[in-house]
């Protein structure tokens, strides 16, 4: 097997414009007061990597993600393909969304969870949100009650915890992986 280059790679990959235009998934990741630019440029660039429609930055999570280079480091021009929303309050998001018709998880550990493995998502025409909380304190308690579930990673280690980019990570996947991603281009 031979490793391909950065040039190899880019021939597979589509341009920013292309981007734009492609269909996405009916997905939009709720991030409720992220503090860690490093988390939320890590999700901008899963998020671009599975075509998730929009990302939701609430709270004390960054205003403007295309002007921090700390962000950046780990985006890598994510924040300029993906497209972004501020909130001052998470509340009036899920609202939002809700109003929108979005079905909303919360991703935290809350009695009666739906385990990730246990997920059966609607890919005929439904739209989803899902929410990630603070890197300690989570979810706040008032996101989880409007929420219509929550969805826990099951976890065999001592750690009662995942990071929240690495969560973001597993769960688009999953979400991605159930709802059939295809790509309207190339």
């Amino acid at each position: 097997m031979k490793k391909l280059n950065i040039d190899e790679l880019q021939k597979e990959r589509i341009s920013v414009e292309e981007f734009k235009e492609a269909t996405k998934m009916p997905l939009i990741v709720v991030l409720d007061n992220v503090r860690s630019l490093h988390n939320v440029g890590s999700v901008f660039r899963t998020s671009d990597a599975f075509l998730v429609q929009s990302i939701y930055l609430c709270g004390i999570s960054i205003l403007n993600p295309e002007e921090s280079d700390e962000l950046h480091k780990t985006a890598l021009g994510a924040e300029c393909t993906v497209d972004w929303k501020y909130y001052k309050d998470t509340l009036q998001a899920i609202k939002n969304l809700q109003a929108d018709g979005y079905i909303i998880y919360a991703i935290e550990q809350v009695k009666d969870s739906v385990k990730l493995q246990s997920l059966h998502l609607d890919a005929s025409n439904k739209k989803y949100a899902v929410v990630f909380g603070h890197e300690v304190k989570g979810v706040q308690q008032q996101v989880v009650d409007v929420c219509q579930g929550c969805i826990e990673i099951p976890q065999f280690g001592t750690k009662h915890s995942l990071n929240v980019s690495v969560t973001a990570g597993i769960v688009i996947w999953e979400f991605a992986n159930q709802l059939k991603l295809k790509k309207s281009i190339k």
